[in-house]
């Protein structure tokens, strides 16, 4: 005879082997059965959360609550659905409620710190961490959340201490070498953090931060482009000292001095993304956009430059003003490549096309003040670029 606990065991295997369409149909027969079964009820919303239903999902895991508020599995379920769903604070709301009533439980101090880690809040992901390992001290995950907090607060040396932890609880773990090459890229090691990642995609190809990362790791390891990624980086605001320039005009050659800084290092970036878009061992990481983007930069930089030198070499001012305004559509071509959003990639792609045009067309005429205005404008995209990204 089938009992209650059968398919509440054989859904919980089934979500462990990652099949959370099998543990679905065998959790939606028990509550065929049993309407009100608070298990089947909270293991259901985890398998619908990972089948990326998440309205079905909350609501799954709120009738769990709503029948057994007085047991901590309802609420760690819901926490875990909540997490999934990117809401860090229902989460912690949820979590805190399961470690209310089963304060040892390490799992729910692993959730809590997750949820934490989605606010960005790194030291009460320590905490959180630390204290789950209280109770589970060779947890490796939990030891990979404290590398991965400290990581992000800068604590070199107990970031890189706990990744070694972790690697010695669990070898094999794909999480422990993912924090420990990113204590590693973090710190200033890119070649050790290169290894990492390709450890960690070795043991879960799927991984997909790890190859995003692989590629972060292999561009740091050329030393120009680490030190170009530097000092562009340094001024991600730097479009608010534009409120100086009443009081301090010379302040422009500061304006002037970060775009060209910007250009070059998205030169460099074009030119490192294609020499590894075409290496043996690394063409696969890179995806053809990628690859396809830094060919036509390096091609704007090509003709730039051959523009230029006709017209210098012909005596012809517009021409060679052309070359330069060509050159530096790499910064908008870029910093449009570069931005997640869809709609404000499409921005920033659309005000390249337009620079490229008004370049066309202001040499044609000729026009060389629309050519000059042309260039300024593309180097100091790296501003608007920075408004879109804010904004839209």
């Amino acid at each position: 005879m089938v009992t209650a606990a059968d398919p509440v065991e054989r859904a919980r295997t089934l979500l462990r082997l990652r099949r959370p369409a099998d543990a679905e149909r065998e959790l939606r027969g028990l509550l065929a059965q049993e309407p009100q079964h608070v298990t089947g009820h909270a293991l259901l919303s985890l398998a619908l959360i990972e089948q990326r239903q998440v309205d079905e999902a909350v609501a799954e895991a709120r009738e769990s609550v709503r029948l057994a508020p007085d047991q901590w599995f309802p609420h760690y379920a819901a926490a875990q659905v909540h997490n999934r769903a990117g809401r860090p604070d229902d989460a912690i709301a949820a979590v805190r409620a399961a470690l209310d009533l089963a304060p040892e439980y390490a799992p729910a101090w692993e959730v809590l710190a997750r949820a934490h880690l989605l606010k960005g809040e790194w030291q009460a992901v320590a905490d959180a961490a630390l204290r789950g390992l209280s109770f589970e001290p060779e947890d490796a995950d939990l030891v990979s959340l404290v590398s991965l907090a400290y990581t992000n607060l800068g604590d070199a040396r107990q970031a890189g201490a706990a990744a070694a932890h972790a690697l010695r609880i669990d070898p094999e773990s794909p999480t422990a070498h993912f924090v420990s090459g990113r204590a590693a890229l973090r710190f200033g090691e890119p070649g050790r953090a290169a290894e990492e990642f390709r450890e960690v995609l070795r043991l879960d190809p799927g991984f997909g931060p790890a190859r995003d990362l692989l590629v972060a790791a292999l561009k740091q390891r050329n030393p120009v482009y680490r030190r170009l990624s530097r000092l562009r980086g340094r001024f991600p605001q730097g479009w608010r000292l534009i409120f100086l320039l009443p009081a301090v005009p010379p302040v422009i050659l500061v304006f002037v001095v970060l775009a060209l800084l910007h250009w070059v290092g998205w030169v460099a970036e074009a030119w490192t993304t294609l020499r590894l878009s075409r290496g043996g061992t690394t063409r696969l990481l890179f995806e053809g956009v990628e690859a396809r983007v830094a060919a036509l930069c390096l091609g704007l930089v090509a003709a730039g430059a051959a523009l230029l030198v006709a017209g210098i070499a012909l005596g012809h001012d517009v021409l060679g003003t052309a070359g330069a305004a060509v050159a530096a559509l790499v910064t908008p071509v870029q910093e449009a490549a570069h931005t997640g959003a869809p709609r404000r990639r499409a921005v920033l792609y659309g005000w390249a096309a337009l620079l490229g045009a008004a370049v066309a067309v202001a040499a044609l005429l000729p026009n060389p003040g629309v050519v000059l205005l042309t260039m300024y404008a593309a180097i100091a995209t790296v501003w608007l670029a920075g408004l879109v990204r804010g904004r839209i």
